[in-house]
């Protein structure tokens, strides 16, 4: 069976999804848990890297198991033993053919900004807190520029291992709700720190530090240095990955 799996997850607490050697991921912590349930190793395919920090709506991951299985009761048993912010949203087959990674179409990410003087005992945890008054036509005005297959270097992290930095973003968003304003991004694919860093210049762009024009000229200058600083972690949302 090739079983794919949805997941939501709180990522304040884990070293980002893919398992690494220094920290506590998302993988790893599931991996665990589908030993525990079906009594041998599964390496599970993510369709993507989410950061340290970093949450999701609907990350998605799929595994060969070679037995027939009940799904919902895998679904049980994973929400049983994964802690409360990590839950399995579903578990369904799949065709044999199926890759997480390589058949994602595009995927949707969000980032969230507390807007106003003071924070959010509430939002702190997932949401970036911007003290300034930020104007919402400039920043809305700045992400058109956006849209179409550009070369994204300038927005790009250094260590990116990424084969070339050209990336298509399908739509782009930026709407205020009470104190929140929130950014959404739909593209193919994303280079390493790619959100984060224009969610932190497009702040600079609200604050009046630059200009939408500037903002826009980043895309030709394709340089790192020159724009805006990376936004953190706990502001972004992997929301759903389309195949």
């Amino acid at each position: 069976m090739n079983i794919k799996l949805t997941i939501e997850y709180d990522g304040t607490n884990y070293h980002g999804w893919q398992i690494q050697p220094n920290g506590v991921t998302i993988q790893e912590v599931l991996e665990q848990a589908l030993e525990k349930i079906l009594g041998v190793k599964i390496r599970l395919n993510g369709s993507g890297r989410t950061d340290a920090g970093v949450h999701a709506l609907g990350q998605v991951a799929n595994f060969i198991y070679a037995d027939s299985i009940d799904l919902e009761r895998l679904q049980r048993g994973l929400n049983a033993l994964t802690p409360p912010d990590i839950v399995i949203k579903q578990a369904e087959r799949v065709p044999d053919s199926f890759d997480a990674r390589r058949d994602g179409r595009s995927r949707l990410y969000m980032y969230r900004i507390w807007n106003r003087s003071f924070p959010s005992a509430f939002h702190r945890r997932f949401s970036w807190h911007v003290r300034a008054p930020l104007d919402l036509a400039a920043m809305q005005e700045a992400i058109r520029a956006l849209e179409g297959e550009h070369d994204f270097s300038s927005f790009r992290a250094s260590g990116c291992e990424a084969a070339h930095p050209v990336r298509r973003v399908y739509r782009n968003s930026l709407t205020r709700r009470g104190d929140l304003v929130v950014y959404t991004i739909e593209a193919t694919a994303y280079l390493r720190h790619m959100v984060r860093n224009i969610a932190g210049t497009l702040v600079e762009v609200g604050c009046g530090e630059r200009s939408p024009a500037s903002f826009a000229k980043l895309l030709e200058l394709r340089d790192r240095t020159l724009a805006g600083p990376t936004a953190p972690a706990h502001g972004l949302f992997l929301v759903e990955v389309k195949y």
